[in-house]
């Protein structure tokens, strides 16, 4: 089965022209340093902040409540090169520690966490954050004190402004996803295109994105409603769904509502082609929906298709997912976290003179056309995130592993 390269056009049909494997749990592997308790903090304290020996980073991200598995993925993706790196002895003789907090995917606790985080001694940088509405909240305090934020796991274009100089992005926009959801929608006749999304910074930023799309079409939303973050509460949004009856529908936000919402639609035959955004989670939306109902749901991506061994930094990602747990499950969110981790690090291989903040950011800023292996980063010219690499990816029954 092939898949559609990233710089070409994908078509919708009813057969899926991607397969995601079947469902299973994904086992973080490596360091989880949730922590959760103010003793557990000050222990961890004098244990990461030796930077005569180790390379601290801080990390905020949910490791529970509803979109835990997304959290839980990322992070165990960036171990997985965090653990390679420190078993070949570290950048320059110095370990890589990684303190990754919970925040349940709540702002309030993201702040909490980066204040924790930042009253460190010798962090270098805040590291993988998760999702739009709290990541947001700690723009002005990183800015303020200078503190590099690399890698956060959005697509928002507030992370992107150009404003904003602690800010480097991996991954592709949010626009970006949705111009390719939207113009393949399009070109398959499937122009009632209705919108659901996430009552936050994040879906908020989606429907932007999604209204801008459709214009470059001459169309607007055909329909539009809204879900709560951490919610499975769907029934307004289900509603206006039912009653407008759209033939593609595009939702913007975390699998717990995306899963929610297509098994409802699904059971009132509704026979709209379903879309999501890549933040959705996409082997946690799959393990969400009964057997087989998830088949020709639609998630774009900003990595490469986790189990294509053809293309190498897939080939490491697998053989280094599973150097510490040998039933470690491969996915989107994992593999973005483990190349964020190769960006970080490549940032801090090259830096010139003595490694600090800056030092750190003037280096990152300044990689040109770096492969990884079959995935390009390029930040020169001042762009904002390293990569523009998109596909699109749909669900089917065919079920296979590497």
């Amino acid at each position: 089965m092939k898949k559609k390269a990233a710089n070409q056009t994908s078509v919708l049909q009813a057969k899926p022209i991607a397969t995601i494997l079947r469902r299973n749990t994904l086992v973080a592997i490596g360091l989880s340093l949730s922590i959760a308790s103010t003793s557990a903090q000050q222990k961890e304290s004098q244990t990461y902040t030796d930077s005569k020996s180790t390379i601290l980073l801080g990390q905020s991200l949910p490791l529970s409540g509803p979109s835990a598995q997304i959290g839980k993925k990322y992070q165990a993706g960036a171990q997985a090169w965090f653990n390679e790196v420190n078993r070949q002895g570290g950048i320059n003789g110095k370990k890589i520690r990684l303190i990754s907090l919970d925040d349940q995917y709540e702002p309030e606790q993201t702040i909490r966490n980066t204040k924790t985080l930042l009253d460190r001694p010798n962090l270098l940088a805040l590291f993988g954050y998760v999702g739009t509405p709290t990541t947001k909240e700690i723009l002005p305090v990183i800015e303020k004190r200078k503190v590099p934020l690399i890698a956060p796991l959005t697509g928002a274009s507030i992370l992107r402004d150009n404003e904003l100089n602690m800010v480097v992005n991996l991954r592709a926009s949010y626009q970006m996803e949705i111009d390719k959801i939207v113009d393949s929608l399009v070109r398959n006749a499937r122009q009632k295109i209705a919108i659901i999304y996430q009552d936050d910074a994040f879906g908020k930023d989606g429907l932007k994105s999604a209204e801008s799309a459709l214009k470059r079409h001459g169309l607007k939303p055909y329909a539009i409603s809204t879900v709560q973050r951490n919610s499975a509460q769907i029934q307004s949004a289900l509603q206006i769904l039912t009653s407008s009856r759209p033939n593609a529908i595009i939702i913007i936000s975390t699998y717990v509502s995306s899963a929610a919402l297509s098994k409802e639609l699904l059971q009132r035959d509704i026979k709209a082609q379903i879309m999501n955004v890549s933040f959705v989670g996409t082997r946690a939306l799959e393990q969400s929906l009964p057997v087989g109902q998830a088949n020709g749901i639609g998630v774009s991506q900003v990595v490469p298709f986790p189990w294509d061994r053809w293309i190498p930094i897939v080939a490491e990602y697998q053989r280094l997912m599973r150097v510490n747990n040998p039933s470690a499950r491969f996915g989107f969110t994992s593999l973005e976290g483990f190349m964020a981790a190769k960006l970080i690090t490549e940032g801090i291989k090259n830096v010139q003179g003595p490694l600090t903040k800056e030092t750190l950011l003037t280096s990152l800023k300044s990689i040109k056309k770096v492969d990884l292996g079959g995935f390009q980063l390029d930040l020169s010219s001042n762009n904002k995130q390293a990569s523009n690499y998109v596909e699109l990816t749909f669900f089917g029954a065919q079920q296979w592993e590497p």
